[in-house]
């Protein structure tokens, strides 16, 4: 329905007019190449041509796009101006982004210092690690006064180390005692895992000591190029972090001092990407000595831009309707109402080619559905207020545009139910009414859902069964148009006849038995339908197991049908919930502490509950759309229409033409 008709094009020229014809193609943004990789299996092309491309080309512009990511991050992380909520392009001319290249050398060398004094600052906080790591190693060691690298004297050594703290430092003494006298322990420092020691002894028993050491779980510690005492040493490192620190916020006022080249920066990054796509289109075409090949797909309506540019560069070409089998890229085209929804589809899948665009047909069922779920009337107008001034003030584009949308139209779907419902921040009205002024207001509605919910129970129902309909209905279209009409007949009007028939025959009878009758008539033919033909394309008893079985599907519909209930019971959630928070906030009772205490609660209650219904309408309203509405005709499985065209991250370019 909102699948955009394609044509297939194919295009031969000569190779000197490749690149501007590329250029031009780009800015119209609406053809799509091929893969030339089926062709180059073939003999008979892989004996005429070869595959065009330059991979070191676009080698060497990733690595110039990591430069410039590199640059971008590291001047992001030193600019402390507010970040906008959502990070939008700059829309640009042409002519605009071609002037902000022509300093191209100048962007170039200030990207390249960003990255110079980036590696400085990496390297000064390596050294600032290692610093920190000796600090914290000396730390233990603050209260031994002797010299670092005094490890002997004339008779003596001296050993440090370190012994698990759980080590009995008593017996170790006593081992030692036991094995020389010429040997002394002192117990330099502890904390929750090692003691830390210092060993003397004479050097003629230094192999019986250390023996003895080990045997208790000693582990000697040295401290290589260092002179002095502990003491000194961590004075040193002190003095060794000051230096660092002082050189890194130098480092870092240049580092801010370059964020004005950021923007310039970026601009570079989508001027290499443009060049980087250029380059990789390449290999979506053939090449001969002097000529080129290329085939792909364009919209319908698109055919005539396409050809002026093939006519301008004296290109051979031919423009086709696709085979009657033969799929395509799917591009989707629906109004202002319908777009935003199609977000809803991606989430699930693109639709295939031979099917249609679901979207246009649920999209206002997702409405209502969503606004049934929520259905708060204030609720409604933050989401309409929050979305409408994120519309206004942010460029969106893409997905983020379409989601912001799409919330915007679920915001007013809220409100309305809201207003029917009766809900506003649930019973907040009246709540405040009976705490602070005694009296009894009664908000007006349509319906209350607490007073009535089998009635709104029923409605729920009602809108499933019609909405699953809907999509049978569809199924039944597509067969018709697709040349199976028997199976429209046999596999959805059967089950229209079934489904309809049963409540008609169960509750006509309190209207007029000649109704029951009707009802009883629609569902004996409907199920015998079923029966008979639900195995008409399977051979021998499979025809007969195969009726039985699609009977059996009943249960399947049943399921569905009742699967519409989650709209009351999300609907009952937003308003019990809401009316809860309100009873709390209102027990300190009126005047101002009572006032204070029913903002906090409000507050923190609301937004809790905001949230959570919010996300829970959004996820419900989908599962839906996929399981039961998408189940009954929809076919996923396409691929999205990915034009060649001008990909930027950080400005839009836009052809004034």
């Amino acid at each position: 329905m909102a699948i955009v008709k394609m044509r297939k094009f194919s295009v031969i020229a000569l190779d000197s007019v490749k690149e501007n014809l590329v250029v031009e193609l780009m800015d119209l943004g609406v053809t799509e190449l091929n893969s030339q990789d089926e062709k180059m299996a073939e003999k008979e092309w892989s004996a005429l041509v070869r595959k065009d491309g330059n991979e070191n080309e676009v080698a060497k512009l990733d690595g110039l796009l990591g430069k410039t990511d590199l640059a971008i991050k590291v001047l992001e992380e030193v600019d402390t101006s507010k970040k906008p909520l959502f990070k939008t392009r700059k829309a640009v001319t042409s002519e605009q982004f071609a002037e902000v290249l022509l300093n191209r050398d100048k962007i170039e060398e200030d990207m390249n210092n960003v990255i110079s004094l980036n590696n400085e600052l990496k390297i000064l906080k390596t050294s600032a690690n290692k610093v920190e790591t000796t600090m914290g190693s000396l730390k233990p060691w603050e209260s031994y006064s002797v010299p670092l690298e005094l490890r002997e004297t004339k008779s003596t050594l001296i050993t440090m180390g370190v012994m698990p703290s759980i080590s009995d430092i008593t017996r170790l003494e006593d081992n030692l005692k036991s094995i020389t006298n010429l040997c002394e322990i002192e117990i330099v420092g502890s904390d929750e895992e090692l003691h830390y020691l210092v060993v003397m002894y004479y050097k003629e028993v230094e192999e019986e000591v250390l023996d003895g050491l080990r045997q208790n779980g000693f582990s000697k510690v040295t401290f290589k190029d260092m002179q002095g005492s502990a003491v000194e040493n961590l004075a040193l490192c002190r003095s060794q972090l000051n230096e660092i620190a002082n050189q890194v916020e130098d480092i870092q006022v240049k580092l801010v001092e370059k964020i004005s080249c950021k923007e310039s920066i970026e601009y570079l990054h989508d001027e290499l990407n443009i060049n980087k796509d250029r380059q990789k289109i390449r290999g979506r075409m053939l090449k001969t000595g002097h000529t080129f090949y290329a085939d792909g797909w364009l919209p319908e309506d698109a055919v005539g831009d396409v050809e002026n540019v093939f006519k301008k560069y004296k290109c051979c070409y031919e423009v086709t309707e696709p085979d009657k089998e033969e799929e395509f890229p799917v591009l989707l085209r629906n109004n202002s109402f319908v777009t935003p929804f199609e977000s809803v589809t991606a989430l699930y899948s693109v639709p295939n080619s031979k099917n249609i665009d679901p979207t246009p047909i649920f999209a206002i069922w997702y409405f209502i559905f969503y606004g049934m779920m929520f259905s708060d009337a204030a609720y409604g107008l933050i989401m309409v207020l929050v979305c409408g001034v994120a519309l206004k003030k942010f460029r969106l584009e893409g997905m983020p545009y379409k989601l912001v949308k799409m919330f915007f139209f679920c915001g007013i779907s809220t409100a309305i139910w809201g207003v029917i419902f009766g809900g506003y921040f649930g019973d907040l009205i009246t709540v405040i009414g009976s705490t602070f002024f005694n009296q009894e207001i009664t908000v007006p509605s349509v319906f209350v859902p607490l007073d009535d919910p089998i009635s709104l129970l029923g409605f729920c129902l009602v809108l499933g069964i019609i909405h699953l309909f809907i999509g049978m209905g569809v199924s039944a279209y597509m067969s018709f148009r697709n040349g199976r009409p028997l199976d429209a007949i046999f596999d959805v009007f059967s089950w229209y006849l079934l489904i309809l028939g049963l409540p008609i025959w169960y509750l006509g009878g309190s209207i007029n038995p000649a109704v029951s009758k009707a009802g009883l008539i629609m569902t004996v033919i409907g199920a015998l339908t079923i029966v008979l033909t639900g195995g008409r394309n399977k051979k021998g008893i499979g025809k007969i197991t195969g009726g039985l079985g699609s009977i059996y599907g009943i249960t399947g519909y049943l399921s569905d049908i009742l699967s519409y209930s989650r709209l009351l019971a999300l609907g009952l959630a937003t308003g019990v919930i809401a009316s809860v928070v309100n009873t709390m906030g209102s027990l300190a009772g009126g005047g101002i502490i009572g006032a204070v205490i029913l903002t906090i609660v409000l507050i923190f209650g609301h937004t809790f509950n905001f949230a959570i219904n919010a996300l829970g309408a959004f996820v419900h309203a989908c599962r839906l759309q996929y399981v039961e509405f998408f189940g009954k005709f929809f076919e996923g499985g396409g691929i999205a229409f990915q034009p060649l065209k001008k990909n930027t991250k950080y400005v839009e370019i836009i052809n004034k033409n």
